[in-house]
């Protein structure tokens, strides 16, 4: 079996692949290219995940892997270890004999999460901000700008990976990477839109994608009580509705 995509073809060999060519697509995904991978895998993992941001898989519906294996022109296995990732990530559910179910989201659940990620993030913004010279935030100011780009013209999924991106990299500076995969996770899971709620406009990406850029500034400015109340506000976002 093989996966087909825009910039080339990848062969299925067990679960280690060849790496196909940067930009690559998978059929009928919206949004951005799928990132680089090692594997089928972690091709069809990065697309399941931006058809779940994107609204491709609905709420609720359950997907046979080999009904998404064809969509995608692979074999069934690399779909189900991809779901079973997402599953662990609490976007699927696992129902047996038949596939599996997009877990749906309410707006208690996005304000829960937020709570959590206030807990770990917040104090751990505030340690770096009094730990670490201004010039390694400078660092992160490409991706925030990606970010910027992304939800400038309205493209949900590649705003969620560059969202993930900058915050991913700002608790890699704690260097505690048991911190840096749990809030990832719990951003995650916050990404998916509610259920019981209207999809995020562009305007809203642009005031969250814009906050990565004032949170740099005071983290560069040493100006740490506005550092710790830009991170309060942004990972509260999802209390609100959009």
């Amino acid at each position: 079996m093989v996966l087909q995509t825009s910039g080339g073809t990848v062969r299925e060999q067990g679960t280690a692949e060849q790496e196909p060519h940067a930009g690559a697509r998978v059929p009928g995904q919206a949004g951005p290219p799928v990132p680089r991978r090692h594997s089928v895998r972690g091709q069809v993992l990065a697309a399941l995940r931006h058809a779940l941001v994107g609204g491709e898989l609905t709420p609720g519906e359950v997907y046979s892997a080999p009904g998404l294996a064809e969509r995608y022109g692979v074999s069934a296995t690399p779909v189900r270890e991809a779901m079973q990732q997402l599953a662990c990530e609490g976007a699927v559910e696992v129902v047996p004999n038949r596939g599996f179910r997009v877990a749906e989201c309410s707006s208690r659940d996005l304000a829960e999460l937020a709570e959590v990620r206030a807990m770990l993030e917040v104090p751990a913004v505030v340690r770096l901000a009094r730990a670490l010279p201004p010039e390694r935030f400078e660092g992160l100011r490409p991706l925030a700008e990606e970010g910027v780009t992304a939800a400038a013209r309205g493209d949900r999924v590649g705003y969620a990976e560059a969202d993930h991106a900058f915050h991913d990299a700002l608790m890699s500076l704690t260097g505690n990477r048991w911190l840096t995969e749990v809030t990832g996770d719990l951003l995650r899971r916050s990404q998916r839109p509610p259920a019981d709620g209207p999809r995020r406009r562009t305007a809203d990406l642009l005031a969250d994608a814009s906050e990565h850029t004032a949170l740099l500034d005071a983290l560069v400015a040493q100006e740490y009580a506005v550092a710790e109340r830009i991170t309060r506000e942004h990972v509260s976002v999802a209390r609100h509705p959009h």
